[in-house]
């Protein structure tokens, strides 16, 4: 039952009644797992181009910028890092008052290593009036680590890691942002101008902002390039509504509550741009320029064999269009479909002429997306997969293990044996062939979403993640993997990930 001040909410938010009915029987039927045919690998829907072939799909690339068409980078960078910190704020509060555990030892060791040491220093002088080295001697760590993660220094525990210092240079230091700004400049900019775009947090987009007039200016000069830099927050209307234990709506102080509805929600976000090709890569996964090359060269080769697959078919759609194809020219584009882009009905032989072609278009006609996916190492994480669709064909997806029946050892076996990983390395291409964008939430498989346990305010509550941004959210578009080197995933996990030598 909702009273008047719901309904008000809703509208403030753009969520209609509807929408909290559908939500609430997701709690209450919980979401199917997915149906798997098999793990992804080279030779079983994962690309491995040789050098040669490389070489040729970053001609078309290049060939493809020059075309004037509308490029785009597209990072999610909302949240706070204070995961990343999860082990010096644990630190701060443990019995102790020396480093102790090997990740402590590491941080103290190695701290002048850090990129953001310089500006820590200063807020330790400002702070404690005594650098950091001096501190140390004195066996006062707990009041460095305060410097880093307070509101009283660089308060690094409540900043999203795009504004997090991670890479020094002989000219200072780089955050993720301007990581990002180099990248976009380096494979992604046409016509003199550099398009990319941020999701962020309402509570940090100003900060982004500041940052972003401090320093664009000189990746501007450095460039020669004209940077196109957007913003966007999570919509509300992507808010989903929290419930009891019992399934029933969760109230705080009489007001119904909702939480973001996880990175999904950000199919919404990336809509709302107006590119031919968009690039997505998370925040954290960035490098300095000494080792730039290899994502370079590989954003390059995803790039161009999307470019080309969309040109195909775009040609075959034409062809279905105008009704100028014979018997052989649909048996071609039966092959292409199955056989390029991974997607295969066992039916398909049982339709009748107009229902293949029906059955053609559609499966060409939808947005396109060439993902790297790196070598298993045992990261945490999704991965691809041949998986089973409503309508009964197979196809390409990049599942997550919340999606996958824990309780079948076939599955269990198929995923913790897959030798690929997802990094979040994804080209799009969200055009049709008439040049229209499409609607890319109609795209979106909306029983792929999850249910997780949360608290608030020391009470049970329920939570509804929409299906993920690279997961369900994608799951109807065409997907190619294409096997790209370890050299270009080196996220940020945490704080001692950067003392790596990636990050050095």
């Amino acid at each position: 039952m909702l009273s008047i001040e719901d309904k008000e909410l809703l509208h403030q938010k753009g969520i209609t009644e509807q929408q909290i009915s559908d939500q609430l029987d997701c709690f209450k039927k919980g979401f199917p797992y997915l149906k798997l045919k098999s793990a992804a690998s080279v030779n079983n829907g994962v690309l491995c181009p040789t050098t040669e072939e490389c070489a040729q799909y970053i001609k078309m690339w290049d060939a493809y910028i020059e075309s004037g068409k509308k490029i785009c980078k597209f990072v999610p960078a909302s949240g706070a890092a204070s995961r990343m910190f999860k082990n010096m704020f644990e630190f701060l509060d443990a019995p102790y008052e020396v480093p102790t555990t090997d990740f402590e030892k590491s941080f103290f060791e190695q701290i002048e290593n850090f990129a953001f040491y310089n500006d820590l220093n200063v807020c330790c002088q400002a702070n404690e009036g005594m650098d950091i080295q001096s501190l140390l001697k004195a066996g006062r760590y707990k009041d460095i680590v305060a410097n880093m993660l307070q509101t009283k220094g660089l308060n690094y525990g409540q900043l999203p890691k795009g504004l997090l210092k991670f890479h020094s240079y002989n000219d200072g230091a780089r955050t993720p942002l301007e990581e990002h700004l180099v990248e976009v400049a380096l494979y992604a900019s046409s016509n003199g101008v550099a398009d990319i775009h941020f999701t962020v947090s309402h509570e940090h987009n100003e900060l982004f902002q500041e940052l972003l007039r401090e320093v664009l200016n000189r990746y501007e000069q450095h460039f020669h390039l004209t940077f196109n830099v957007t913003f966007s927050e999570q919509k509300a209307s992507t808010d989903t509504l929290a419930v009891t234990m019992d399934n029933e709506p969760f109230r705080d102080q009489g007001k119904l509550l909702f939480r973001p509805g996880g990175h999904g929600a950000l199919i919404e976000n990336l809509n709302d741009l107006s590119s031919d090709v968009i690039f997505i890569k998370n925040i954290d996964n960035v490098v300095p320029d000494r080792l730039k090359d290899a994502t370079v060269t590989y954003k390059k080769v995803l790039a161009g064999i999307l470019v080309n697959l969309q040109q195909q078919i775009f040609d075959y759609l034409k062809l279905l269009d105008e009704g100028r194809y014979s018997h052989a020219d649909v048996e071609n584009i039966i092959r292409f479909v199955q056989q390029q882009l991974y997607c295969r009905h066992e039916d398909i032989k049982d339709l009748e002429d107009a229902e293949l072609v029906i059955y053609l278009k559609k499966k060409l006609n939808r947005p396109i997306r060439v993902c790297g996916m790196v070598k298993n190492v045992g990261e945490p994480g999704g991965g691809p997969f041949l998986a089973y669709n409503t309508d009964g064909s197979v196809s390409l997806q990049i599942l997550e293990s919340s999606q996958i029946d824990a309780k079948n050892p076939e599955y269990m076996a198929m995923f913790n044996q897959g030798t690929h990983f997802n990094p979040v390395d994804l080209v799009c291409g969200v055009k049709d062939y008439k040049g229209n964008s499409f609607h890319l939430p109609d795209y979106v498989d909306h029983n792929t979403g999850f249910i997780s346990y949360k608290s608030k305010n020391g009470k049970e509550l329920k939570a509804l993640e929409l299906p993920g941004l690279w997961n369900g959210a994608m799951s109807d578009w065409n997907t190619i993997f294409v096997e790209v080197p370890l050299a270009t995933f080196n996220p940020v996990k945490t704080e001692n990930d950067l003392l790596r030598e990636q990050h050095q």
